[in-house]
């Protein structure tokens, strides 16, 4: 039986903290313990295979809780008196079709001393246990993978696993709700929908459920589990209540999304709070419209959105730096303007940064999903991005007069002057040699062209790694610098995935955040370490 020695809690990031304990009773436990008793300030509590992870509404709220959470580890630990699971699993499986015909059957059979035949008859002969959700909506590990199919994960996580990918990866098995980045071992195909935000609850696969994978030729269009529609099919643009007048979109620019504050509370069941990459630029755009702090507004990546309104309105354009003008004349950028009724916005191309926010009076009104209007593009939650000939409703998420806000002039990236991103230390120091975290300082870096708002990936030195196996997976933060086995460091931003099973080495402080989502592919990066923080 461990004893509270093996209870650690730590602190992750600015405003978050992690608990590692032996295993899996432990983390039922203690994830039970604090949904009925939450700490002051949690806004999620995210289990794991060997952690929870609560993140607060402020850093002090994750500073008075340490004692308190502490506590209730080692009481979870001293309860369960043992790092097994509780047996909670239903009576009846899910049975989920699949086609084995993932790209890396092959390697999986080489790295194994298996033939592709039988790494199928494995895998196919278990029956799997949900042992906790996470990492996207939908997204399931389970427990009961034949020991002679454990596998490490990929060293280079690929851009793109396509959604309904069976796979394997240490001593889990999953199915990819959607697609996404990862770096699991894909060993075939499954057509079954996982998660369906109309649903009650939205996620097929829950912490318990039993599952069994059964080998088809060719899945049939239905299944023996009902099919709810795809995660990543996301909602149309629609109002979510009729408006007198509105906004039309007339070009959008590559990509043009609704976003607002975004969605806590639902890390555990695999939706992460994403909302505006940005979260300084959202504030300041509504206080200068007079918008309440919840009101969703546009983020534009790289310029070129046109908006007419009929009925005319009140806007602020705050990040990134754009040139913009109403019916020819300039707008200035950081000021609220009003545009006459008949009017158009134009916005050209970026100068400086990479996400424009918009922010219009009453704010954008579309149709919530799951209690947010923010578009998350790792889960395919939320509005679809913006197309020419939507129609925008004006909500009444007013809260003042639009007035004046001081905003400080941005210092952006160039050759000379890199982006500063402001770091405290990881959680997982120990997976790394010694100084890891100054050659992390030390080095020079450069923003890799695969970056998006799940992450901003880097180029530079490599960072070393200790010989530790596979990470088991644990909840991760925006801001998180994750380093994978390739020694390359990515930073996760605001549509990161809600678990992940790479060490993270430092944790953005929240200002840093925003200067991230600034980030174009090219730009020269530094880190500089948060002056007299450390980890606890």
């Amino acid at each position: 039986m461990p004893g509270d020695g093996a209870v650690r809690v730590v602190r992750y990031g600015p405003d978050a903290l992690l608990v590692d304990l032996a295993g899996a009773g432990q983390v039922r436990a203690l994830d039970d313990a604090l949904r009925s008793a939450p700490p002051a300030g949690a806004v999620d509590v995210v289990p794991a295979a060997r952690t929870v992870l609560l993140r607060f509404g402020s850093s002090s709220a994750a500073d008075a809780a340490v004692d308190a959470v502490a506590a209730a580890a080692r009481a979870a630990a001293r309860a369960t008196g043992g790092a097994g699971p509780a047996d909670r699993r239903p009576a009846d499986a899910v049975e989920l079709p699949v086609r084995y015909d993932g790209p890396d059957l092959a390697e999986v059979a080489r790295l194994t001393g298996l033939t592709p035949e039988e790494v199928v008859r494995r895998h196919a002969a278990s029956t799997y246990t949900v042992a906790f959700g996470g990492f996207m909506p939908g997204f399931a590990y389970l427990t009961g993978l034949d020991p002679a199919l454990h596998v490490p994960r990929r060293a280079t996580p690929r851009e793109r696993v396509p959604a309904g990918a069976v796979a394997v990866a240490g001593e889990y098995a999953a199915v990819y709700p959607a697609a996404t980045p990862g770096g699991w071992r894909l060993l075939g195909t499954c057509d079954v929908p996982l998660f369906d935000v109309d649903r009650d609850p939205p996620a097929l696969l829950r912490p318990g459920t039993r599952v069994r994978f059964v080998p088809v030729d060719d899945a049939p269009p239905s299944t023996p589990v009902a099919a709810p529609a795809p995660v990543a099919a996301p909602a149309p643009v629609a109002p979510s209540s009729p408006a007198p007048a509105g906004v039309e979109v007339l070009a959008t620019g590559p990509l043009a999304l609704v976003e607002d504050a975004g969605r806590p509370g639902l890390a555990a069941v695999g939706v992460g709070r994403s909302g505006a990459a940005d979260a300084g630029a959202r504030r300041l755009a509504n206080r200068l419209v007079g918008n309440r702090a919840d009101a969703a507004v546009l983020e534009v990546l790289l310029g070129g959105l046109e908006l007419a309104f009929p009925g005319g309105g009140v806007v602020a354009l705050a990040g990134a730096e754009v040139p913009a003008t109403v019916d020819g004349v300039p707008v200035a950028p950081h000021t609220a303007t009003r545009v006459p009724a008949g009017a158009v916005l134009r916005t050209g191309s970026a100068t400086h940064g990479l996400r424009l926010t918009v922010a219009v009076r009453g704010g954008v009104d579309v149709a919530p999903v799951l209690g947010s209007r923010a578009a998350d593009r790792l889960a395919g939650i939320g509005p679809a991005p913006l197309r020419p000939g939507d129609v925008l409703a004006v909500g009444s998420a007013v809260a003042a007069a639009a007035q004046p806000w001081p905003d400080p002039p941005r210092a952006w990236p160039s050759a000379s002057s890199p982006a500063v991103l402001r770091v405290l230390p990881g959680p997982r120091a120990d997976w790394f040699p010694a100084g890891a975290l100054d050659a992390l300082v030390a080095a020079a870096w450069t923003v890799a062209p695969a970056s998006d708002r799940v992450a901003v990936r880097l180029a530079g030195p490599a960072l070393p790694r200790l010989d530790r196996g596979e990470l088991p997976s644990e909840g991760l933060v925006p801001g998180a610098v994750q380093v994978p086995p390739d020694g390359l460091p990515v930073v996760f931003g605001p549509d990161h995935p809600v678990t992940g099973g790479y060490p993270v080495l430092a944790v953005l402080d929240a200002p840093s955040r925003d200067v991230a989502a600034q980030l174009r592919p090219g730009d020269a990066v530094r880190f500089v370490p948060v002056p007299g923080r450390t980890g606890r």
